[in-house]
């Protein structure tokens, strides 16, 4: 459905995306993981066909998005980060209007509307205007409007963000009926737990290039350990004591409220930093996450958009 291959978008002198390859194959969800300045939304923007590439080779549907990009779109949904439904008009009049900006004919329409309404749960808010929705209500809004097309691949930028947890839950489950109806889905996120739900196949990214790429499990198997045993013993103290501990373990992060070390065995790991007579005020062994991952292979340094 998707293929890049040394696929670069610069602007000026900065390189936003550099020289990257990927594919992404029908029925797939796809995530797109990596912080602020990545690159995430960029390589979006070119899959959706809105913004030219600056070399390399970029096909979606078959086709080259720089000669083909109307066609292309025709066939694309795309759920945008920041909203821009029409707040005048009511959750059926911004499907049908949409629909008709694709040329979809106004009898088939009339029941795609109700399809998409159930489909989003908002059957009874059918004649609510957008305004008076939830944040919730206006993201499912969202992704149903961008499925009157019935496209082939479905683009979603950061999906959840702002949403309660059971908000976020209920679009989870639409985004797995969507799943298995064949749809493929292209999702940027910066929830962790979100990618691990969502996506069978995971990119990260930092400073426009890839630095990896494979399923959630695939990827921590790589790049952590089986578990983290999580330590604290008070902001004077911790780089003292992991000085002392750096050999216990795969390898270590000494952060500035706690001591991280990654191990096979957690439970082992604190035993013999017990026995040495470090006595942590707090200790926690947990299962090595996703997040673990994203950290290592992208700093814990904030990057401003």
């Amino acid at each position: 459905m998707i293929r890049a291959q040394g696929l670069t978008k610069r602007y000026g002198d900065f390189t936003a995306v550099d020289s990257i390859d990927f594919a992404v194959r029908r029925g797939e969800s796809f995530g797109l993981l990596g912080p602020n300045g990545a690159g995430k939304s960029t390589t979006m923007r070119m899959i959706a066909a809105t913004t030219r590439r600056s070399s390399g080779e970029l096909e979606i549907l078959g086709k080259d998005p720089n000669r083909s990009g109307p066609e292309i779109r025709a066939h694309l949904g795309v759920v945008p980060q920041e909203g821009n439904l029409d707040t005048e008009l009511t959750c059926a009049e911004n499907l049908y209007i949409y629909g008709r900006y694709f040329g979809l004919a106004r009898g088939y329409l009339k029941l795609k509307v109700e399809e998409l309404l159930a489909f989003a749960q908002l059957e009874e808010k059918r004649d609510v205007k957008v305004d008076e929705l939830s944040g919730g209500m206006k993201r499912r809004l969202t992704i149903a409007r961008a499925l009157v097309n019935e496209p082939e691949v479905l683009l979603l930028d950061e999906p959840t963000t702002g949403l309660d947890p059971q908000a976020r839950h209920i679009l989870w489950d639409r985004l797995f009926r969507l799943r298995e109806q064949g749809v493929t889905l292209v999702t940027t996120t910066h929830f962790m737990d979100e990618a691990e739900q969502l996506c069978e196949r995971l990119m990260v990214m930092d400073r426009g290039r890839i630095m990896a790429e494979g399923s959630p499990q695939q990827l921590i198997r790589e790049h952590s350990t089986r578990e983290v045993l999580e330590l604290r013993f008070g902001s004077q103290r911790n780089a003292e004591v992991a000085a002392a501990i750096a050999d216990v373990g795969s390898y270590q992060e000494a952060l500035p409220d706690r001591i991280l070390v990654y191990a096979e065995d957690g439970e082992q790991a604190l035993r013999e930093i017990l026995s040495r007579g470090f006595d942590p005020l707090t200790s926690l062994v947990r299962r090595s996450s996703l997040e673990d991952v994203f950290l290592r292979l992208t700093g814990r340094t904030l990057v401003d958009e």
